[in-house]
């Protein structure tokens, strides 16, 4: 059966009270840190139950990206504004292209510094924003605690209609199952330490999500190379003696010859990696990096084939 989500009323467990916390305004400040601590180690596991559901998520937006489509993230409040954020770090932490990660937010960028009332009750709102960015083959991802957030509904089925693929993350199992949602990521974080207040364990289960999913997308990339950073380029004297430490540790070699290969790299990074690693000219790291779509590891594989 669909569901509209106007007309929804079941109460999310985050809404609950949490019976470990009803004693918290008695409590010492010692006390009150140490009880939100203790209810906030339960997150991470509860965020490691839905790895299966996540893999589908992050295979699905590699997808979208390596065929030249984009990621969108929908959300209102809390989970909004980390959207946003995490979409705004990839561009410098990863050197991707700024529109590969598009962040819709209930109620535009008046509503990241203050509540825009009703924003996130609008689910034709939703629709309307996603129906003027979202094509056929993007990937769309969803946030809302409660799971019903009408806004971030809206903006997924429409999504879906458009021939996007999309998923959506929430702390609230209880939540109904509406169409238009191809994955479910449903992270149950329980009642929060302050009843409602899903900015706690439910915000921190969207953050750890969200980093999770970026992180994992551009690894799978090819925009790192082992645990390093290596889609950076040197354009400024801090990028430059940034990536000059990179080579470092990636090759043992010193200063004076990763600053040389940085330099007839152009700058780039992965090509100095390959040209080091692989003892090739820079042209041949160059092609071995284009066939490879980007990955150094590949890359190193081919041209040390080629060399065997």
């Amino acid at each position: 059966m669909t569901v509209s989500p106007q007309v929804v009323h079941v109460e999310s467990p985050t809404e609950r009270r949490n019976p470990n916390t009803t004693d918290i305004d008695r409590m010492s400040t010692t006390d009150i840190l140490a009880t939100i601590n203790t209810e906030d180690h339960s997150v991470p596991g509860a965020v490691r139950q839905v790895l299966p559901e996540l893999v589908k998520a992050v295979d699905a937006a590699t997808n979208s990206l390596r065929e030249g489509h984009r990621v969108h993230y929908v959300g209102a409040g809390t989970s909004g504004r980390l959207a946003v954020l995490d979409a705004a770090e990839l561009v410098p932490t990863y050197n991707v292209p700024s529109d590969w990660f598009v962040a819709h937010h209930a109620g535009g960028q008046e509503a990241l510094r203050a509540a825009v009332e009703n924003a996130e009750d609008d689910d034709e709102a939703g629709a309307a924003e996603l129906r003027e960015s979202v094509s056929a083959g993007d990937f769309v991802l969803g946030l809302t605690a409660s799971g019903r957030t009408p806004y971030v509904i809206g903006a997924l089925r429409e999504a879906n209609r458009l021939g996007a693929t999309t998923a959506l993350v929430s702390c609230n199992p209880e939540a109904p199952r509406f169409e238009g949602i191809d994955v479910r990521i449903v992270v149950d974080t329980g009642p929060e330490v302050i009843a409602g207040s899903t900015r706690m364990k439910a915000g921190t289960a969207q953050k750890l999500v969200l980093t999770a999913f970026s992180t994992a997308t551009m690894v799978k990339l090819g925009r790192t190379y082992s645990n390093l950073m290596v889609s950076v380029r040197a354009t400024n004297a801090k990028l430059r003696g940034r990536t000059i430490r990179i080579l470092r540790e990636a090759t043992g070699l010193g200063d004076h010859e990763c600053s040389e290969a940085l330099t007839k790299a152009d700058g780039d990074l992965k090509v100095a990696l390959v040209q080091l690693l692989g003892d090739v000219e820079v042209e041949r790291a160059v092609h071995a990096l284009h066939a490879a779509d980007g990955h150094v590891r590949a890359a190193l594989a081919a041209v040390r084939a080629q060399a065997s």
